[in-house]
């Protein structure tokens, strides 16, 4: 189905909303003495779906000098050389939407708006997931009622139990039909659509189990079964939109470099990925994912070099308006039908090499139409012998490949790079790399100062090589 277009009335009362909200409890909130619990549901929802938005690229403005998207055009960049930063904003936010979506939950469930309660349990696990994917064990069960000022620390292994669960009860209120409010133009990701809703959490079902690769847990019949009841087509894309009064993050990052406020450059290590250096294939995706120099070329950034001997503006490719991902109304993927299909041809390979052969050509042209690729220049890639490998010779290392350009500045790729170990092609740790990490690439970060400073007697003592669970 083709998404709407949202009402300029409703965005200007949203985001008043997304203002005003906060993380208070709603529970004692009576707007209207004859429909009290409109007003806050509808609120908590506008706010919660639209602030995934904004966590998403948080972790994404992270991970992405991780795995190498991006690169700092200074040399030896905290960030860059992967220093042990305690990214205490991300950390805020992801919280500060969970605990909202947890009063939505609650609230919705005390009043039988069983579409509220389940989409709030879908964000909830979205939020979730990312959190636990950057930081391991972190407080959840005493983290949003104000139990405690010091909560304790769950653990991670568990936490995905949680994800599972939340994915389970979400889908089991959205198909029990028992709505006593409607969902319209308060959910910024598909506007009260239960089964576009349905297929999400399946979709996140199928991710959370594929991260589960390196352990004994792994159960890809599992992954291909949630696959069934998910995406059939880039109009299903969980995305949140973005408008003229709240522009797309990455935008903002674009239009700050425009500014001469450094950031958004491409590293060097994707534009060798596509430009035909390191796979020997031009990939036509380039000019609609990010900028050329002055100079009409793609050139990257060495990550922890910096910009060495070409210190203009305009000398390296950048993020910049009028592409994919940072125009001003572009929206932020939660997840996508072209995700689906490389989890599906990772999950088949082993079992139907066929099935995930076909699955990996509908994952690279999925992102392409997305992006805009003219389909001539499309079926050029796709028959290259590069790609068109064939069903026997489909590796997981290029199913990955593929995923880590489609997944373009998403924070699952860091997720996707330690299940990996890293092992994309010609991928090296970046100059300057912080020496405590002995060569090695980072697998985890470490806990915000408020934290350490607040809680301190519960937050794990770790290291920036100490691994999740799942990446065994």
């Amino acid at each position: 189905m083709e998404k709407r277009t949202y009402k300029r009335h409703f965005v200007a009362w949203a985001m008043v909303a997304l203002t005003a909200l906060g993380c208070d409890d709603y529970l004692d909130i009576n707007t209207d003495p004859n429909n009290p619990s409109v007003a806050p549901l509808s609120g908590l929802l506008a706010r919660t779906s639209f602030e995934t938005g904004d966590n998403i690229q948080n972790a994404g403005l992270i991970t992405s000098y991780y795995v190498q998207y991006l690169a700092s055009p200074n040399a030896a960049s905290a960030t860059d050389t992967q220093e042990p930063v305690a990214f205490d904003q991300t950390w805020f936010e992801l919280y500060d939407v969970m605990t909202d979506l947890s009063d939505l939950e609650l609230q919705a469930e005390e009043l039988e708006a069983f579409n509220y309660a389940g989409i709030a349990k879908i964000l909830k696990a979205v939020n979730l997931g990312i959190t636990v994917d950057l930081w391991g064990d972190i407080p959840y069960t005493e983290a949003f009622f104000a139990q405690t000022l010091t909560p304790a620390y769950d653990t991670d292994h568990g936490l995905y139990n949680v994800i599972q669960q939340l994915l389970d009860d979400g889908i089991q209120d959205l198909e029990s039909g028992n709505f006593s409010y409607e969902v319209e133009n308060d959910d910024f990701i598909y506007e009260g659509d239960i089964d576009l809703w349905i297929k999400t959490a399946h979709a996140l079902k199928a991710r959370y189990l594929l991260h589960l690769s390196e352990t004994g847990d792994y159960d890809p019949t599992a992954i291909l079964n949630q696959v069934e009841g998910s995406y059939t087509g880039n109009a299903d894309d969980a995305t949140v939109s973005y408008f003229a009064e709240q522009v797309n993050p990455w935008a903002s990052v674009a239009i700050s470099n425009a500014s001469l406020i450094l950031g958004g450059w491409i590293s060097e290590q994707l534009i060798e990925a596509m430009d035909g250096t390191t796979y020997g294939v031009v990939d036509p995706r380039m000019s609609f994912m990010f900028g050329t120099t002055n100079g009409g070329e793609f050139i990257g950034t060495e990550n922890g070099a910096g910009r060495g001997d070409a210190p203009e503006q305009g000398a390296r490719s950048t993020l910049v308006e009028g592409t994919y991902y940072s125009s001003r109304t572009s929206p932020i993927e939660v997840i996508t039908y072209a995700e689906l299909k490389f989890i599906e041809a990772e999950a088949a390979l082993s079992s139907d090499p066929a099935r995930a052969y076909q699955s990996y050509l509908d994952g690279i042209e999925a992102h392409m139409e997305k992006l805009g690729v003219d389909n001539a220049d499309i079926q050029v890639y796709l028959t290259d012998p590069q790609v068109a490998v064939g069903a026997g010779s489909l590796t997981r290392a290029l199913i990955l490949k593929e995923k880590y350009i489609a997944m373009f500045l998403h924070p699952e790729t860091w997720v996707d790079a330690r299940r990996f170990d890293y092992q994309y092609a010609d991928m090296t740790v970046p100059a300057n790399l912080n020496p405590e990490l002995g060569g090695e690439f980072i697998r985890r970060l470490i806990y915000p100062d408020s934290e350490t400073q607040r809680n301190r007697q519960n937050v794990p003592d770790v290291t920036l090589l100490d691994r999740l669970w799942w990446d065994q």
